[in-house]
Order: structure tokens, then C-alpha cells, then sequence
């Protein structure tokens, strides 16, 4: 999987990317797929892509629902690693039959590790004749006995530590523990220490094992004999006798980890009205369930997979937390929502990820990096980018059966063009060449947005008196090509204070023949920064701003349903007259 190109966004029904995917390639996967609910399930981003992939989806009821989602899991288990695990995320409407019948069934019952319950919200005032849902549950499943499992602990509430952390010494608040455990031990165990004998109690001593290896270290704290341990804790003030000689063991307050996680979490809230990392996606979850969630159950440099993205939680995530990550979504406003999303957070050291839709932009392809467009659309042939890139002769990649490949970045690719490219093949491997030619296969391709006559008629001559095949293959043939949208933005005075702050009314209005889909505004736009939506979606294009005196530049995107984007910018001047600049 190292090898494959992850950070990956991904336009397209996840049952049949997923199977694109390699075997045991992903570490962890969390998916949220769509509730089911007695009626049909609920579109969410309203985009005609999603209403294409879940019209009537469960028109035949919850058998139904479980056979399509079921699908869906056995995909996963196949790319799951076998150090890896699942979380799946429901509701009440179908927990019991995800877990029997899918989960059970797939993982197996022995590989289940625990069935979250996620408080979401509060008990709800409204008065009905049954008890409110206030839970969702995430079933916990590893794929096998030997999986990535990180403890997490929670911080301790004031009541637990007012309640057990009641002592106090010049070292801080600490709580006392029993030095020994139940049980009668022969040698070490059992011997008298400042005339305490832990066998009159039917007890052992059972030292913290951690705490010696913090004084004098893990290598040392093994040789140490029983009663130097409990000498060398006494000295350093970690050992309490009682009046009627009892040893306890001083637990400190500050070197508490915490209470360690169970299945019950309470302590995170839902993505509310005035959170910052509210986009607008109506069932967005908070990224500090995710976060506990990416860190219990991988490492960094893990492959995460959310094949249901939705608001791109996962993904965002799991950049921050500098794991490697696809996510997979029917819906072009999920896709390009995330998009933005982890635009938004970029930084310096941000590794770099790709978006895949169905349709791409002409003038993005045609216009942007050469040797990245070069690799990639060897790629997208289904090639091998050559690495070396510069220096090549040509040759940007290969195919599986080592047949090269030349990509041009360029429209009206001339004669030259093959002629140079056919010397680099010759040299490159006699052996193939001649062998491609016997065989009547081509002897190279050649990729670019459009040929001239003579690349044209230079390739018929050759194939017709040489016997010599070189293929020319157009972009838009290996992936679709469209136009992106256009976008004109108005803007009105709405107020002005006594500050000379002033409030303006923003009006976006895109064109596109897929239609616009929605906008996102960047109030604060830096070109060198890039774009950092403030407004991720706006469906209506329209949004209100105030500004202090000064030059400002604003920036809106309109998004199309093909998943094509425009960016367009006006300067603005607030110093007692506001004007478009």
C-alpha cells in the first residue's frame, strides 16, 4: 500500500472503488453509512449524484438495507490488514442487525471488542410516548487476536479527584494504593519488610513495576532484589506507613494518566451551532471522536479508510494526526466540501493529497505542474510513472509489460514529437521493440491533448510501411474533460458605524451546464496563502461581511455538480467610501 498513492479523495460508489483497493492494505477503517430509518433514507447533500446512488436504496426494507450494506463490509474486511479494525457507526433502527448479521458473521464473534455508546445529546423536553434516543453506537470490531490497540484515558472530574486524591505532601495531591495483592507467594514475595509480613494478611507484595523503572530504569529495576525495591520507593518519599504499620503506595496527581476509556463516552459533545469546525453538513461528526478513535486503533503513518466521507471528519482528522488516508463518497458536495475542508488546515508540512472525480478540468490539466500532470496521467493510463522524470529521453513511464509511454502537456503535438519519442524507444529496449513489432503491438504511447496533421500522418506511414505501431492517445480518453464553471460576484453596502466599519452584502452568481452546486467564500483571501474558506457552503451564494477601513480581497469558488471549480476575486476599499477595486 506504501506504494500506492493515498490521501486520496475519491468521487464514486464505494463498493466498487473498494475493489480497486489491494488486499490488507488499510490498517483502520470508521464508516458512517446512512441510517435506516422506516422510510427512505434521507438525502443529506441533495446532489443529484447522491440522489442517483440511494433512490429507492431501501425501498425493500431492512433486508434490504443489510444485504446492501453487508456488500459493502466484506470489501472492507478484504482490505483490512490483519492488525486492523473496524468501527462501524449506527443507530438504534439497525444496531442489533448490523452486529448479527453483518459484523458477526464477517469479523467473527470473537474478534468483537466493544460496543461504544456515544452520548450525542441531551434528553430531549419534548413530550412522546416513548424514551428519546440520546445514543449512537459504534460497534468495535479487530480482524483478528493480534491488532493495533492504543489505551486511551480520559482526564479525572473534579469530584473523582476530590474524592480519592485527598492527601497532600510537599510533592502534591496523591492518592494511597495497596502495595500488595491477594494471595500467599513463596521467597521474595512473602518477606517481612520494617516488621510488616504480608503473608499474616493471606497477602504478597506486588510493587508498581513503573515506578522503581523511573528511578533507576527498566535494565537496572529487574536485577533490583524485592526488599531494595521497597527501600529505594521509601527513600523517595513513594511509600506511606499507616499507625498500625500498613505500606501503601503514594499515587501522585500529576503523574495520572487518567481514567482509562471504557464504552461509554459522554465526554464529547456534538458538533454544535457555533463550533468552529461546523461546516454545515447536517449529521457532521466532531472531530474529537475521531480523533479518539484514529489514536486507540493506529499509529502514525497508518492507512485510515472512510468509505462513507460525508462532511470529511475522518479525513480531516487523520491529516492532522499524520496518518494516511482515503476517503470515498457519491456525492461531488461531500467530496469537494472536504476538499476545502483540509485546504483550510493545510501547513507547511502537510502532505500532499489528490481528488478524484469523474470529470476534470481542462484548463487545470492543460495549465498546471507539467511533471506532476506527466505522472498522473501515466497513471490514469495505467502505466508506471518513470521517477527519474528528468533526463529521461522522453519517456515519462511504462506500462506492465514495460512498453513505454510519453506524456505531453501540450495541444497540436507535431511531427517531431514522434520521431524524437521512436529513437528513445529503439534505444531504450531493442529486445521489446523488435518483439512488439512482430507481435503487431504498439510499440509506445504517446499521450497529449490533441495531434497535428503531422504527428498524424507520420504515424499512419510508419504503420503502413514499417510495420511499426506508435499510439496516440488524447487526454480526454482516458478521463472525461469538462469546462469549469464561471462565477461573477456583486456586493452592496448593507451598514457603516461610527468606526467607519462597514457591513457588505455579497452576491455570487455561477454558470456551468452540470449546474452550481454551491459557493465558498474566503473574506481574508492571500494568494500566496491560498484559498482559506471562512464559508465552506453556501448554497445560495449569497453572504454579508464587515470589514474595517482598509484594502481587502475576497475570493469566492463556485463548485459545480461535475465537481469543477471557479475562483473568482475582487479588491475592496473601505475608507469612507467603499468602492470595487
Amino acid at each position: 500500500m506504501s506504494d500506492l498513492p493515498v490521501n486520496r479523495l475519491i468521487l464514486g460508489d464505494n463498493l466498487e472503488i473498494m475493489k480497486t483497493l489491494e488486499n490488507k492494505s488499510v490498517d483502520l477503517i470508521y464508516l458512517d453509512p446512512p441510517f435506516f430509518s422506516n422510510r427512505n433514507y434521507e438525502v443529506i447533500w441533495g446532489d443529484a449524484g447522491e440522489i442517483r446512488s440511494f433512490k429507492d436504496r431501501w425501498a425493500g426494507g431492512i433486508d434490504h438495507y443489510i444485504t446492501w450494506l453487508k456488500e459493502r463490509v466484506e470489501q472492507m474486511y478484504r482490505v483490512l490488514k490483519k492488525t486492523g479494525s473496524i468501527f462501524l457507526h449506527c443507530d438504534w433502527h439497525a444496531d442489533a442487525e448490523i452486529k448479527v448479521h453483518i459484523l458477526n458473521r464477517i469479523f467473527g464473534e470473537a474478534n468483537f471488542k466493544g460496543d461504544i455508546v456515544w452520548q450525542r445529546t441531551n434528553a430531549h423536553n419534548k413530550t412522546t410516548n416513548k424514551l428519546a434516543p440520546l445514543t449512537d453506537t459504534i460497534w468495535y470490531y479487530s480482524k483478528s487476536d493480534k491488532y493495533i490497540y492504543n489505551p486511551v484515558y480520559v482526564n479525572l472530574s473534579d469530584e473523582y479527584k476530590n474524592s480519592f486524591y485527598r492527601f497532600k505532601d510537599e510533592q502534591g495531591f496523591y492518592r494511597l494504593s495497596d502495595l500488595t495483592g491477594s494471595g500467599i507467594r513463596h521467597g521474595e514475595s512473602g518477606q517481612e519488610w520494617k516488621n510488616y509480613n504480608p503473608t499474616k494478611s493471606n497477602r504478597h507484595w506486588a510493587i508498581p513495576a513503573k515506578a522503581i523503572e523511573s528511578i533507576v530504569g527498566k535494565e537496572k529495576a529487574a536485577k533490583l532484589p524485592l526488599l531494595k525495591k521497597l527501600e529505594l520507593l521509601f527513600k523517595n518519599n513513594l511509600i506511606e506507613i499507616s499507625q498500625n504499620g500498613t505500606p501503601s503506595f503514594k499515587r501522585y496527581l500529576d503523574t495520572s494518566k487518567g481514567n482509562l476509556i471504557g464504552t461509554v463516552w459522554t465526554d464529547i459533545q456534538n458538533v454544535q451551532s457555533q463550533s468552529k469546525e461546523r461546516i454545515g453538513y447536517p449529521t457532521q461528526k466532531p472531530e474529537a471522536l475521531l480523533q479518539r478513535i484514529i489514536e486507540m486503533a493506529s499509529n502514525v503513518g497508518d492507512v485510515v479508510l472512510d468509505p462513507f466521507m460525508g462532511g470529511g471528519t475522518t479525513a480531516a482528522v487523520a491529516d492532522k494526526l499524520n496518518r494516511r488516508w482515503i476517503g470515498i463518497d457519491q456525492s461531488v458536495q461531500a467530496i469537494k466540501v472536504t476538499e476545502l475542508r483540509l485546504g483550510k488546515q493545510r501547513g507547511l508540512f502537510s502532505a500532499p493529497f489528490s481528488v478524484q472525480l469523474h470529470k476534470y478540468d481542462y484548463d487545470t490539466l492543460r495549465y498546471g505542474n507539467a511533471l506532476e500532470f506527466e505522472s498522473w496521467i501515466v497513471r490514469q493510463f495505467g502505466g508506471e510513472p518513470n521517477e527519474q522524470q528528468r533526463g529521461d529521453f522522453g519517456i515519462d513511464g511504462k506500462m506492465p509489460d514495460n512498453t513505454p509511454i510519453q506524456a505531453k502537456r501540450s495541444d497540436n503535438i507535431g511531427r517531431n514529437v514522434v520521431d524524437n519519442f521512436l529513437s528513445a524507444v529503439k534505444r531504450a529496449d531493442k529486445k521489446l521493440f523488435t518483439q512488439n513489432i512482430k507481435n503487431k503491438k504498439p510499440v509506445g504511447h504517446i499521450i497529449a491533448f490533441s495531434f497535428g496533421r503531422g504527428a498524424t500522418a507520420e504515424v499512419a506511414r510508419l504503420r503502413l510501411e514499417e510495420k511499426i505501431i506508435i499510439d496516440l492517445v488524447t487526454v480526454d480518453k482516458i478521463v472525461p474533460i469538462a469546462t469549469k464553471p464561471t462565477v461573477a460576484v456583486e456586493m452592496t453596502e448593507l451598514s457603516r458605524d461610527a468606526k467607519g466599519n462597514c457591513k457588505i452584502e455579497f452576491s455570487a452568481e455561477g454558470h456551468s451546464k452540470a449546474g452550481i452546486e454551491f459557493y465558498s467564500w474566503d473574506f481574508d483571501y492571500d494568494s500566496e496563502k491560498g484559498f482559506m474558506p471562512s464559508v465552506i457552503l453556501d448554497k445560495e451564494g449569497r453572504q454579508s461581511h464587515t470589514f474595517k477601513a482598509g484594502i481587502h480581497t475576497i475570493a469566492v469558488k463556485a463548485v459545480d455538480d461535475e465537481g469543477l471549480e471557479s475562483l473568482e476575486t475582487v479588491k475592496l476599499s473601505v475608507n469612507g467610501v467603499v468602492k470595487k477595486m
